[in-house]
C-alpha cells in the first residue's frame, strides 16, 4: 500500500509549522506552549495551532512525518542514482550519502532544525516519535544498511548491527550539534558551514563501521 500523501496546508499553517519546529528544536516540545507558537508565528489568534492541526501533539506528529518523508525521499533518490552506476562502492560512500541526505536543501531563514528536533524528541518522547512514524519513511535508511552489510561480509551480523546502531546515534547527535552551531547567526562558523566538514563527518562515522577489532 502506498504511503498516504501529506495533508494540504495553507501558507499560514506551513509558517506555523516552521516556527513550531524551530521552537521545539530549541526548547523541546514540553518547553513550548501553543500560545507561544502562535505568538512567534505572528498569529493574533492564540488558538491557531488547534484550528490548523487539532492539538500540539498532532502538530508534533505532522512535523515528524514531514521531515522523515523528506529525508527518505532524498535518500532513495540518491541510492537509485548510485545503484544505477554500480554503487555504492564503499562504506564511506554509503555513510556520506546518509549524512548528506539528512540535510534540508531548502531550510528556513533561521537554519535547519529537524535533526535537533528529532534528537531531543527521541530522548524525551521516543514512544510518540516511533508511533508517528508507523514504521514508514525509513526505507532509504534500511537500504543503506543493506549496502553496508554487503560491503562488510567478514563482520558478523550481530556485531555489525551494533556498530550501525552506534553510528546512527552518532549521526543524529553530530548533525544536531551542527544545526545548533549554525543557528547562532551572531558570528561565522567556518568549520560547520564548510562542505568539507560533511565529508569529514562521514569519514569519522565510517571508521566506526570499518574498525577491524
Amino acid at each position: 500500500m502506498a504511503d498516504p500523501a501529506p495533508p494540504l496546508r495553507t501558507e499560514a499553517a506551513e509558517h506555523l509549522k516552521a516556527v513550531a519546529l524551530k521552537l521545539f528544536a530549541e526548547r523541546g516540545i514540553d518547553g513550548v506552549t501553543v500560545r507561544q507558537i502562535a505568538e512567534a508565528a505572528g498569529q493574533k489568534n492564540h488558538a491557531a495551532v488547534g484550528y490548523y492541526f487539532g492539538s500540539k501533539e498532532d502538530l508534533v506528529r505532522e512535523l515528524i512525518v514531514d521531515g522523515a518523508r523528506l529525508i527518505d525521499d532524498q535518500r532513495n533518490r540518491w541510492l537509485d542514482e548510485a545503484e544505477a552506476q554500480g554503487g555504492p562502492r564503499s562504506v564511506l560512500e554509503v555513510v556520506e550519502g546518509l549524512v548528506r541526505t539528512s540535510l534540508n536543501p531548502a531550510p528556513p531563514p533561521w537554519g535547519e532544525c529537524y535533526n535537533r528536533f528529532v534528537v531531543v524528541l527521541g530522548l524525551s518522547h521516543r514512544a510518540l516519535f516511533m508511533d508517528a512514524l508507523e514504521g514508514r519513511w525509513n526505507s532509504g535508511y534500511l537500504r543503506c544498511f543493506e549496502h553496508i552489510r554487503r560491503l562488510k561480509p567478514g563482520v558478523s551480523r550481530p556485531l555489525l548491527n551494533q556498530r550501525l546502531l552506534f553510528m546512527g546515534a552518532a549521526l543524529g547527535g553530530i548533525l544536531a550539534s551542527r544545526e545548533s552551531e549554525l543557528a547562532d547567526q551572531s558570528r561565522p562558523h567556518p568549520m560547520w558551514s564548510s562542505d568539507t566538514t560533511l565529508t569529514r563527518i562521514a569519514c569519522s562515522l565510517a571508521a566506526m563501521l570499518e574498525w577491524d577489532a
